[in-house]
């Protein structure tokens, strides 16, 4: 998820005559690791995130006719917010912000379960931990809606709600291994993520039983 001060530090090096790094010492350790991604912000995520819309509804409209309207629009949504989430969680959130210094790395993911998150981030409002959730919740509704057409949906949502568990922590620890991204790991946030989704997985049941993507599924 976002830095989070007090969680992991990492600093700006200091430049000079034309971006030189400026305190003797500091080479080595930013040596180490070198520069953060070189692209992030808000401004790559909104881009990232319209690019894969559009792809998504071309998909969707590529599946209509085969699968319903329903069906083709919720796998389509349900890809497009596994991108977003990934754009969101795996792109630095203030753009490229400077060098990653080795001494301020984590070797390991925060287990400061429900510990304090500061309140909201860049685009959002909001508690973090709220909107940990939150960003997770679609998945977990999409899921149940592209899976009802099917009567194995009984398994492949289990399934997937434990795949979208398995994505927040794939997430956290790419977040712990790559310190360019200037992201923290912390297991609260797979907690928040897979409560996120399976609060997502009961509003999709309420979704389904009201489209009912299941009609003029083949009866063999």
């Amino acid at each position: 998820m976002p830095h989070q001060p007090g969680r992991r530090r990492q600093h700006d090096v200091p430049a000079r005559h034309g971006g030189q790094v400026a305190a003797e010492g500091e080479d080595d350790r930013v040596g180490n690791l070198g520069p953060v991604f070189p692209v992030g912000g808000v401004e790559v995520m909104l881009l990232g995130a319209v690019a894969s819309g559009v792809l998504c509804a071309a998909l969707a409209w590529a599946l209509r006719g085969r699968l319903g309207v329903v069906t083709a629009v919720a796998i389509a949504g349900l890809l497009w917010s596994l991108v977003v989430v990934g754009l969101l969680t795996l792109l630095p959130a203030n753009g490229a912000p400077g060098w990653v210094l080795a001494e301020d790395r984590l070797d390991t993911c925060s287990w400061d379960i429900g510990g304090p998150a500061p309140d909201g981030f860049w685009i959002f409002s909001g508690g973090q931990r709220l909107l940990n959730a939150a960003i997770f919740a679609p998945s977990g509704a999409l899921l149940v809606v592209a899976a009802a057409r099917w009567r194995s949906a009984w398994v492949t949502v289990p399934a997937g709600l434990v795949l979208l568990a398995a994505y927040s922590v794939a997430i956290e620890t790419t977040q712990l291994t790559l310190a360019r991204l200037d992201r923290a790991c912390d297991v609260t946030d797979i907690i928040d993520n897979s409560a996120g989704a399976a609060i997502g997985v009961g509003v999709g049941i309420v979704a389904a039983m009201v489209l009912r993507p299941w009609r003029g599924r083949p009866t063999s």
